[in-house]
């Protein structure tokens, strides 16, 4: 019998897979949370995609450091942290809740301060060629 919630996992897998390798060619599309995402959904939909993914060249150059040696480039810290306080400003402007608003910057704050002193930086691949 077919597992719903592994298909599920791994239709998720597949689109956040998508989007990140369209990141890839697209600047305003961050590539990395999606590439988590997929990360995430294929280690619990499946093990044959699992290592299908953590084979690919996407994976290999943009998650790879991250997974293994818990670092990023400053490239890769600075889109994420942009892309989810944009994401984080949408709902701090709908919403006319002082504790809610006062919740999401606290979210940010935390955000902020864990990219920042709690995963290492590394150097780009470019740099270092």
């Amino acid at each position: 019998m077919v597992n719903i919630k592994k298909i599920i996992y791994i239709t998720i897998g597949m689109i956040a897979f998508l989007l990140g390798a369209i990141g890839v060619i697209l600047p305003v599309l961050p590539t990395t949370p999606f590439l988590l995402l997929a990360s995430f959904c294929f280690v619990r939909g499946s093990k044959k995609f699992d290592i299908w993914f953590k084979n690919t060249k996407i994976y290999k150059k943009h998650l790879e450091s991250f997974v293994e040696e818990k670092a990023m480039t400053l490239k890769q810290k600075v889109t994420l942290v942009l892309f989810a306080d944009f994401m984080m400003l949408i709902p701090f402007i709908m919403v006319d809740n002082m504790y809610m608003r006062i919740t999401l910057i606290s979210v940010a704050l935390f955000k902020l301060y864990y990219f920042t002193f709690k995963i290492k930086t590394i150097k780009s691949e470019s740099m270092t060629n």
